[in-house]
């Protein structure tokens, strides 16, 4: 049975590179995995504390569903600022208390021109919300637009290293206990 990946693009751009680097990531693993791009990222509203109750606004139970079903999460994130993009930090505040990123095998490539800023932050947040993401499941891409062609990626070392984290992930969530069976 092919796992089941929800993959978040930390920018709302659609036509971002990292939105394109997933692209490619989704036809890359076709064969092996079924891919779901969330695009509902720049809909779910400012996190509130009074509102993260048990009727949270319709966006945010649509996004912790799509976590819940999935068995594994990929995201792919440029960094703004030098620092994690506002909309994705938002997304992922909204799971504290509900847990669904909580022992879920997570993958996390931050491409952008530089890019260790925003991947360190969102480390440390993954961290503390107990995402299951080893090493091996994080790459860095530096100057991504001269990886990228397309919804292709060009660069043969950055294409395995994207393959070999891909691989990681799928790994993690062979190790865990296998999640409960869902729609997706």
């Amino acid at each position: 049975m092919r796992k089941k990946i929800l993959a978040i693009c930390g920018s709302t751009r659609k036509t971002s590179a990292n939105q394109r680097l997933i692209k490619a990531i989704v036809k890359l693993s076709s064969d092996t995995l079924e891919m779901k791009i969330f695009d509902g990222l720049s809909g779910i509203p400012h996190f509130n504390p009074d509102l993260d109750n048990n009727n949270p606004p319709e966006n945010v139970l649509h996004f912790r569903r799509q976590l819940a079903e999935a068995d594994g999460i990929l995201i792919c994130t440029p960094e703004y600022a030098m620092g994690v993009p506002g909309t994705l930090k938002n997304a992922i505040d909204w799971t504290v208390s509900s847990m669904e990123f909580s022992h879920k095998s997570v993958a996390l490539i931050t491409a952008s021109t530089a890019g260790h800023k925003a991947h360190q932050s969102l480390m440390e947040t993954l961290k503390v919300i107990e995402a299951d993401i080893p090493d091996s499941s994080q790459l860095l891409i530096s100057h991504v637009q001269t990886k990228l062609e397309d919804d292709k990626i060009i660069d043969a070392t950055i294409l395995k290293q994207v393959e070999n984290v891909i691989a990681s992930l799928v790994n993690t969530i062979s190790t865990t206990k296998d999640p409960l069976s869902s729609s997706f």
